[in-house]
């Protein structure tokens, strides 16, 4: 799909990766993108900055958790914006200290209802609109964690596998609604979630040898992934794994 004088719809957008992909989206030509997020300050930071990058931007706090909120967000950005035809699937949350098996069962379920259930929400309050539109993409943001089990992320884990299946399992949404649903499995990514696995704002102890092996990608990265997806409309169900680099080159 060309991304030029398109409306996209990107959920987490206040920070990390979701702010990146949607600057991606406006560098592109989008016409309007509506950001997504339940941190209302960095949201207006990213609204400011897709608005300077060239497109009409609509900040929404959302919580990806309640059907209702959803249908909200997409009334108010086909009133505002136009009908949306890209939505990036991008909120998500990390499991945090304690990890499996001491996490809290409110933890536990915040996991699974962010990650799992707020894809899910989305991409079926998606599809009736983007069909009447003529058609869509939706990009789910999952890991490489949904097929590198991690033990203390269990959890985590088990939600952004389920991301990918829910995506696999969508294929046929091509052919009956014009929807081409794919998504993305980021390695490390330096984003604020990366330093809300620890305690105190810190890296957690388990992902600290990882981190410091590796060289990090770039939100960026993830977001040129995403705008790859949106424009191949070869790419149905596709899964692409960003994986990291390699060995740091220096500290």
């Amino acid at each position: 799909m060309e991304i030029r004088d398109q409306v996209a719809v990107v959920t987490g957008a206040a920070m990390g990766i979701g702010r990146a992909s949607a600057l991606a989206l406006a560098r592109a030509g989008a016409r309007g993108v509506a950001l997504a997020d339940v941190e209302q300050e960095a949201l207006a930071e990213t609204a400011a900055q897709v608005e300077a990058a060239g497109s009409k931007a609509l900040a929404v706090h959302t919580d990806v958790r309640d059907a209702a909120q959803w249908e909200r967000l997409f009334d108010r950005v086909e009133a505002t914006l136009g009908a949306p035809r890209i939505l990036h699937n991008n909120a998500g949350v990390a499991t945090g200290t304690p990890t499996w098996p001491d996490i809290s069962t409110e933890r536990i379920e915040l996991l699974l209802d962010v990650n799992l259930k707020g894809v899910i929400l989305g991409t079926r309050l998606a599809l009736p609109r983007m069909q009447a539109a003529g058609g869509g993409v939706i990009v789910q943001t999952a890991s490489i964690a949904a097929h590198a089990p991690l033990a203390p992320e269990a959890v985590y884990c088990a939600t952004k596998a389920g991301v990918v299946m829910f995506t696999r399992a969508c294929a046929p949404l091509a052919e009956s609604h014009g929807v081409r649903v794919n998504c993305v499995c980021p390695g490390v990514v330096e984003t604020p979630m990366l330093r809300k696995t620890g305690v105190g704002g810190r890296i957690a102890d388990y992902l600290k040898p990882i981190y410091d092996a590796i060289e990090p990608l770039d939100p960026a990265e993830i977001a040129d992934a995403v705008l790859a997806l949106v424009r191949d409309d070869e790419a149905v169900a596709r899964v692409v794994d960003v994986n990291n680099r390699g060995p740091r080159s220096s500290r």
